[in-house]
């Protein structure tokens, strides 16, 4: 029965005005375990903020979305927002920790995983843009490759409806016997669950990824300065301020920033910031009162977003629904 990983990577930083962190173990995996037979499974749990799921890895690969809150998804190289018009996809192996920024529904997706083949299609088919049906390889046109890192992807009202449907019942003790799956196959219970399956998959394969990750370091004086930033973008307006609550010079962290992120400090917190707005915006809080509470002008925080990722602010933050692709 899979236990939770060692702690490899602390964990994220409370604000202080906040109440203290509950912490829950990795939620009872082995009884959601996907196969061949039912290559993606799901389960719900309800969590309050600032819960956070320990960290801990799969052998499967994962998609983590809350409907009703936002969670912040930590692993060893970065930390990621997750609002409820995105949905995070990790690969198998990737050591996570789940912390509930607010409360939420955390809803998770297992995905079966064959050996050297990666991403939501891994198995089945994959329908093109042109509308041509091809066999899923390890370089497919849903792209192995990208799908070998975590991907924070855009979640359209279908994938959203899809995902609530699916059905959330553990496997018991123990995960049911070939001659059981084959029983199942002729109720309508499974056979509703395989077409909900293919669609998700399609739709997942389909999903546009969003650059909402935050890099984050190893050194441990530079993760602290990372963390305490996460935990308040707005405390300081400068480097120097920011540098002298961790008892490094602002030279030695301008130096570690390029070296461990290859960025500029005010380049990282700019990620940051994005990150903060998408949180902000799923409580359906107005735009003009983003911009202020991130320290913009309107006209300036719509500029920075724009100048960033390449899209409206009302499209980045989940608060208009993509132009349809043709």
């Amino acid at each position: 029965m899979p236990t939770p990983a060692p702690q490899h990577f602390a964990p994220d930083v409370v604000p202080p005005a906040r109440r203290e962190r509950a912490y829950v173990g990795s939620l009872t995996p082995e009884l959601f375990v996907p196969t061949a037979a039912r290559p993606v499974r799901a389960k719900l749990r309800m969590l309050a903020a600032d819960t956070q799921v320990m960290p801990h890895s799969h052998p499967w690969a994962q998609v983590a979305i809350s409907t009703t809150g936002v969670i912040r998804l930590t692993v060893n190289h970065g930390t990621f927002i997750v609002p409820p018009s995105r949905a995070l996809w990790i690969p198998p192996g990737v050591e996570h920790a789940v912390t509930m920024v607010e409360d939420a529904d955390l809803r998770t997706l297992y995905f079966h995983q064959p050996p050297g083949r990666c991403g939501p299609q891994a198995l089945g088919t994959v329908t093109g843009h042109d509308g041509k049906a091809s066999a899923a390889t390890g370089h497919d046109a849903a792209g192995s490759d990208a799908w070998r890192q975590c991907r924070v992807l855009e979640v359209s009202d279908l994938l959203r409806a899809l995902v609530r449907e699916m059905p959330t019942e553990p496997d018991g003790d123990s995960a049911p016997t070939a001659a059981a799956l084959l029983r199942e196959r002729h109720l309508s219970a499974l056979l509703r669950e395989q077409h909900l399956t293919a669609l998700i998959r399609d739709e997942l394969a389909r999903a546009a990824a969003v650059k909402l990750g935050v890099d984050l370091p190893h050194d441990k004086r530079l993760r602290h300065l990372c963390e305490a930033v996460l935990a308040d973008p707005t405390r300081h307006d400068t480097l120097a301020a920011w540098a002298h609550d961790t008892g490094a010079s602002p030279r030695t962290v301008a130096r570690l920033f390029r070296s461990e992120l290859g960025s500029t400090f005010t380049q990282w917190r700019q990620q940051v910031i994005l990150a903060k707005a998408v949180s902000l915006a799923a409580g359906r809080m107005p735009m003009g009162q983003i911009a202020a509470e991130l320290g913009y002008s309107a006209s300036a925080f719509s500029a920075m977003v724009r100048k960033s990722v390449g899209q409206p602010p009302g499209r980045f933050l989940g608060q208009q629904q993509p132009a349809p692709s043709h």
